[in-house]
């Protein structure tokens, strides 16, 4: 039968599919769209299930600030190309509209939402495994204040919440969180298991050495005690003010720092590196 222009044009504007793939659906489907949108729908699931192990590196940070939580989530494609497109960045304002709405939690509460659907369907558009990744999100109660800092690219952010301060001064140590990726507040706070790794690669350096065991000893201490005060927030020099650092800052500002975290796009994601042809060969498949 005639499939109709209009009928092409309107499968399209519902499922966002390229038009040889919704004529081919109507075609397959003897005209009725209905039955065609299920074949896409369909269809984008099974696309969606094979370019799920293609690794998804690149993409954005969708964020949101209410009255009682914030929100960073991770949103990823195999390209900076894809993450610029129009129908990706329509399918991050819904996720933004989403996280508005609710206080998620994890990254399983998205599965459960009608935007699993919607970023299968993605997936069908523009040609690209596209993944929900990682979600942060902080409670506050009302006599706090959340600073929240996205980079301009939206590829690296940080949320922060204090007492007795405003929310400039959330915001300025949110800046500073996501430059200098602090991995706890005080070092008190590091996790054990990672001061323990850090210990034994510092305890290897100096066996190397040949020194006596009590200079040994005192070369692992000093580098134990460097690294805690460049991975620990209080300890750090301030990014607006190096000859401070962010405990001075709080000080200076009778304020405290209660909780932060901090997400970079496709951080701990291993890319495979690939020629040209490979690329190609995969984009085909």
């Amino acid at each position: 039968m005639e499939i109709k222009a209009s009928q092409v044009k309107e499968l399209r504007d519902l499922t966002g599919v390229a038009m040889m793939d919704c004529k081919r659906a109507l075609v397959e489907c003897n005209g009725d769209v209905q039955k065609a949108l299920d074949l896409l729908r369909s269809n984008s699931a099974l696309k969606a299930e094979k370019k799920s192990s293609r690794v998804a590196a690149d993409g954005i940070l969708i964020s949101t600030v209410t009255d009682t939580y914030a929100t960073i989530v991770e949103l990823n494609s195999e390209t900076d190309f894809a993450a610029k497109d129009s129908n990706f960045l329509s399918f991050g304002s819904k996720v933004e509209d989403f996280i508005a709405k609710n206080n998620v939690k994890d990254i399983s509460d998205f599965n459960e939402s009608p935007l699993e659907d919607e970023r299968k369907t993605l997936i069908q558009t523009i040609g690209e495994n596209i993944q929900l990744r990682r979600v942060e999100t902080l409670d506050y109660e009302s006599n706090m204040n959340v600073g929240l800092y996205i980079h301009s690219d939206s590829k690296l952010g940080s949320i922060v919440v204090i007492k007795n301060g405003d929310n400039q001064i959330a915001k300025d140590i949110a800046m500073h969180v996501s430059a200098f990726n602090p991995l706890c507040l005080s070092s008190e706070e590091i996790d054990k298991d990672i001061l323990a790794r850090e210990k034994k690669i510092y305890e290897n350096q100096a066996s190397e050495s040949g020194k006596p065991q009590e200079i040994m000893d005192k070369m692992v201490q000093g580098k134990v005690k460097r690294f805690l005060s460049e991975v620990s927030l209080l300890s750090q020099n301030f990014v607006k003010d190096p000859d401070i650092t962010i405990k001075d800052y709080i000080e200076q500002n009778n304020t405290s720092i209660v909780k932060f975290t901090r997400l970079k796009v496709g951080e701990g994601i291993e890319v495979e590196k690939k020629d040209f042809a490979e690329e190609v060969a995969e984009q085909l498949k």
